[in-house]
């Protein structure tokens, strides 16, 4: 399929990093592009630059999402929006663990719960959710956030089942590190933080950014209509999942 058999989209977490660069690659091919996110400031500044619909929502209230997208038609589905924490589940706390279900997982379903049967009776639709290499490998970190992530890749396959013999795409983005904020909102979100976070993290590695994300999704729609891309996995060349060890490299 082409940019052209899509109408309109709705991006997770589109205020922004790699919800920013979706909105902005989509609204390029001339969708018709609904952004949610918590933040209405920084959504509007998104919106301003792209012409993306701007939709202020808190995703842990379904109530709220569910009257925000009421009436929308949505060919293009990226959920994108997720949360994370530092620690593990020895040192969790209740707030945290709930808003990784919340937002992660929850979200997840009930917007493909909503928004999809309007796909299956149009017969088309492609639904983008972005996971990460925790849902799929073992590492140290936190973990409610594998088990969400994890989760994301089973609705990614069921969402096939589900759909089947109908026009529909699902397509896992599995991403591993990328140069976005989660690192530092993990830190305490403080300018300190943000920059702490960048030189521990980010400093002399050669990360994937959220343009690159971005432009792996727009592969996946250009794919023909008759090729779903189920799953991708887009990690940085100088990272591996099996031990999730990153080599910092100064040439």
């Amino acid at each position: 399929m082409s940019f052209t058999d899509y109408r309109s989209a709705l991006v997770t977490g589109a205020n922004t990093g790699m919800g920013a660069a979706i909105t902005q690659m989509l609204t390029k091919h001339g969708l018709t592009v609904y952004g949610l996110a918590r933040d209405a400031g920084r959504l509007k500044e998104v919106a301003d630059r792209t012409g993306m619909v701007p939709l202020a929502v808190d995703l842990t209230d379904t109530a709220a999402l569910t009257a925000a997208v009421s009436g929308l038609e949505i060919d293009v589905l990226v959920n994108n929006a997720g949360v994370s924490a530092t620690g593990n589940i020895l040192d969790a706390s209740e707030a945290t663990v709930d808003a990784m279900i919340d937002v992660n997982l929850r979200a997840v379903l009930h917007l493909c719960r909503l928004l999809l049967p309007g796909m299956v009776e149009r017969d088309l639709g492609h639904v983008v959710n972005i996971s990460s290499i925790a849902g799929l490998y073992n590492f140290y970190g936190h973990t409610a956030y594998h088990a969400t992530k994890a989760a994301v890749h089973q609705i990614s396959r069921q969402l096939r089942n589900d759909t089947i013999g109908k026009r529909i795409r699902v397509t896992e983005i599995c991403p591993g590190r990328v140069e976005t904020e989660i690192f530092g909102r993990n830190l305490g979100g403080t300018p300190e933080a943000m920059q702490e976070a960048w030189e521990t993290y980010y400093q002399g590695y050669e990360s994937i950014t959220a343009d690159d994300i971005a432009a792996t999704i727009e592969f996946a729609i250009e794919a023909p209509r008759h090729v779903n891309l189920g799953l991708i996995e887009v990690l940085p060349t100088f990272q591996v999942p099996g031990g999730l060890e990153f080599i910092r490299r100064t040439d």
